[in-house]
Parts: structure tokens; sequence; C-alpha cells
């Protein structure tokens, strides 16, 4: 057997999907800049550490570091079912839900088989279609950057396996309103999962926003993602799930990574649900604070998606970069979607006046819808 060669005269043999893989682009750690504190406003992290009394469970778990953790994910698995009221066996757990959405890719689509989304959306769903040598269809958004679901029903195929809806959307912040959801869903044939991506879902609170697992009692083929990383504050210990049907989940327990999951991730995130009402109030601390920059955004002429995350989002356009720099000139690091806008995540309030400030001296006559 003759050994592929790639340019660099490796003899290994990649798989040619891997060349239709785009890069994830991380958000830049914030610079270092004398004499001014700086801030990183570019991942959609939550500016409050952990709870002491989750900090307090993360110290003792990290004790058994030495041992395998549970695969089964059991405490978690049932303290998710016991909080949000489903069967223990319609629940599966990921290292993040980026890594659920890609083995529910994984397990619904083969070669050349459809993935269907809005773009610009989340940026790992390209990826990981394109890992699972799928096809990425992506349906722009309407003009008002919220879901074209009648678009994206539309372009459903023989080949279509799955069809992704994130809401709130990532990055402009809007969502998808009940009865356009309900809607879609009646257009979809029963054997196209349809993932709804809630990875935002406790910033919400536009009121014609569903709750998703409304939605997933009432059709088998949806399936809810949701995770610890933004309103529970765990990024750092990767960590979310999927609620789905028993036969969905039994899938995902076989394409997950044996053991993913650490001892201390789950013990985190069981106590932080002990804890939600504390945590909580910190999210309604975050959307008060949401709030407060959108309206001093709005009396300074900006014209902003609603958002319904804990960011907000510029349409820039090809005026992107300016600003981005702008930002970083000022300390702040923030997220540009290419030549759609600029992302920005709700922090620390003396990040948000900086920003509010930034943005308040940027020249606003050369912006252009990308």
């Amino acid at each position: 057997m003759t050994a592929t060669t790639s340019g660099s005269g490796s003899p290994v043999g990649l798989r040619a999907a891997l060349a239709q893989v785009p890069d994830y682009v991380a958000g830049r750690p914030a610079p270092v800049v004398e004499g001014l504190t700086t801030y990183k406003m570019s991942s959609n992290e939550n500016p409050y550490p952990p709870l002491p009394s989750v900090v307090g469970v993360i110290a003792e778990a990290a004790t058994e570091v030495n041992r395998y953790p549970d695969m089964a994910v059991t405490d978690l698995v049932q303290a998710l079912a016991d909080f949000i009221g489903v069967p223990h066996d319609h629940i599966s757990t990921g290292t993040g839900s980026s890594a659920v959405l890609s083995q529910l890719i994984n397990a619904t689509c083969d070669e050349g088989d459809e993935v269907v989304f809005a773009w610009r959306s989340f940026e790992l769903y390209p990826i990981a279609t394109a890992i699972a040598g799928a096809k990425a269809v992506r349906v722009p958004l309407t003009p008002d950057h919220r879901h074209d679901l009648d678009a994206m029903a539309a372009a459903i195929t023989d080949r279509t396996r799955l069809v992704i809806v994130c809401t709130p959307n990532n990055p402009t912040g809007t969502s998808v309103h009940r009865d356009e959801l309900e809607a879609f869903l009646a257009k979809v044939p029963p054997s196209v999962l349809v993932v709804i991506d809630e990875a935002y879902v406790e910033f919400v609170r536009d009121p014609d926003t569903p709750d998703a697992l409304e939605l997933y009692r009432t059709h088998p083929n949806v399936a809810v993602l949701r995770t610890f990383s933004k309103a529970y504050g765990l990024a750092g210990l990767r960590i979310g799930y999927a609620v789905a049907s028993s036969e969905v989940t039994a899938a995902l327990r076989r394409t997950a990574l044996p053991f993913g999951i650490s001892v201390v991730a789950e013990e985190a995130a069981v106590a932080s649900l002990a804890a939600y009402d504390e945590l909580d109030a910190r999210v309604t601390a975050v959307v008060a604070e949401r709030d407060r920059v959108v309206a001093a955004l709005t009396a300074q002429g900006w014209e902003l998606p609603d958002s319904q995350a804990n960011f907000v989002f510029f349409p820039l356009g090809p005026a992107g970069a300016a600003f981005e720099q702008a930002c970083y000139d000022a300390g702040l690091v923030v997220r540009r979607h290419g030549d759609e806008g600029v992302r920005v995540t709700i922090a620390e309030p003396e990040a948000n006046d900086r920003l509010i400030r930034v943005a308040g001296a940027f020249d606003r006559s050369s912006i252009q819808p990308g």
C-alpha cells in the first residue's frame, strides 16, 4: 500500500474531509496594558466565579482525581432528571454541549448527509458537520438577525438528517418564538432530528420564547442542548447535556468518550443545581446589566438586535474591524464575526461602562451592513 503524502513530506494519510473543516477561532485573552485593567469580553463567560459552596465541593472532589470518574455520570443524571422532570434515560451528558452536539451529528450523519442551520450562528456547527463528512446547509438570518425558519424548512431535503435551532442565537442574541417554532416543527419530517441549542436559556426574559423542554415532550424528534458553562459559571470544567428520547440518548452514550466527564465536573454541576436559587440571583444581575448596557447604547443611537443572552451584537458590517481595534486599544477584547458584526459579552460593570464609552466615541458613519 502506498502512503498518501502531505505537502510537508509526512507519509501519514489523513481524511480528505479535514481539508473542509474551518478553524475554530477562540476568543483572545485580555491584553496586558500598563496602568489599565483589561477585560476579556469575547467568550460569553460568566463574570462571577462559582459559588463558595460549589468551590468547596470542587476542592473536595479534587482529592479523588486519582480514580476514574463514574462513566455513567449517575449522580448528575439523576440530579438533572429530578431538576427538570424527565426520565433519567432521556438525559445524556458530555464535555460541554458542544461535544454533545458533535456526538449527535456523528450519530445521525453518514458522509454526504446534510445538516441545516442558520448563519451566522455558533461557529462549531460547520466544524462538527465537516468532521462528520456531512454537508453544512447554511440558511441566512433575516434582516433583523433572527432565524428564518420558513427558509430552513424549505432547505430540508431527503439527505437532511439534522437541523439545529440556536435560541438565543449565538452571536446575535435573538430568540425564536413559540408560534414560529411550532409551525416549523410541523413542517419537519419526523425522521429528521431537530436540535434546539439552549446554551443561553437562563438569560431569556422574552415571554414569547418557549422552553424547548415543552417541545421535546410533544415532538419525539426534538433534542434539547443545555450547558453548565454560561449561567452556572463552570465553563472551565466542560459539562453539558442533551434531553431527548431514550433512542437518541442511547446513541449519544455509544458515541461518547468513556470517562469524559471528570469527578470534579460532575460534583460541581450537582452542587450548582442544588444552589440554583443563588445562581439565579446572579443570572438576574447579569440580565439587569445587559438591559442597562442596551439602554445606554440605544440612547447613543445604536440599533442592536434584541439580545436574550449574556452578550450584545453590533451589526457593523466591514466596520467591525475598526470597532474591534477601538475596543482592544481601550483594554477590551471582543469577538468579531467576519464582516457581519461584533459580539460583546456582558462582563463586569467597569468593563461594560468602558464599552459604552468606546461605542459612544465610535464613528458610525462608515457602517454598512455586511
